[in-house]
């Protein structure tokens, strides 16, 4: 996607959704082929923090770590021009979801709980799962979060879809949603 105007940059496009969702492989996918900066926001949030999140988790706390996203959003964001994928948590708390739709094009991504499940059995650096049945954890939270997300953007399932296509209906969703907003 090109931009040839310069002097306005085009929305940040925010991905956000579950863990294990897509975000940041999608995200990645998208600021290669749109030639777009890419931002990790849990990325962001460990170089700043000077620790990784599993460290934030246990040494300060969930509370500080949603403290610190939020203050990403609110201060470090790019005004435009960015992919953006977020922590799975991050649209969750109260007025996040407003605070994201204004900085940019907000897409939610969704997952069945066994998809996120199998794709997230691997992971190490997932403090939320570090349960005896993860299945039953990301259940539970999606009915927690399921809301939000959906509050915060436009939906779209990547179940089913390999990337290319996943990719195709998100840049669909974005430049109508980019076109409303101009």
């Amino acid at each position: 996607m090109q931009h040839g105007d310069r002097s306005s940059l085009p929305p940040n496009l925010i991905l956000v959704g579950f863990m294990g969702t897509g975000k940041t492989t999608l995200g990645r996918h998208l600021a290669q082929t749109w030639r777009r900066r890419f931002i990790d926001t849990d990325h962001e949030i460990e170089r700043s923090a000077r620790m990784k999140i599993t460290d934030i988790f246990a040494q300060k706390g969930e509370a500080e770590f949603r403290r610190l996203e939020r203050d990403w959003v609110e201060n470090h964001m790019p005004a435009g021009g960015a992919i953006v994928a977020t922590g799975g948590g991050l649209a969750i708390p109260e007025g996040m979801p407003e605070l994201l739709k204004s900085k940019g094009v907000v897409v939610a991504l969704f997952a069945t709980p066994e998809t996120i499940c199998r794709r997230t059995s691997a992971s190490t650096h997932r403090p939320l799962l570090r349960t005896e049945n993860p299945l039953e954890r990301i259940r539970e939270l999606l009915a927690i979060r399921e809301p939000a997300y959906l509050k915060a953007g436009i939906s779209v399932l990547t179940d089913g879809r390999n990337l290319p296509e996943l990719a195709q209906a998100v840049e669909r969703v974005y430049r109508r949603e980019s076109r409303d907003r101009g």
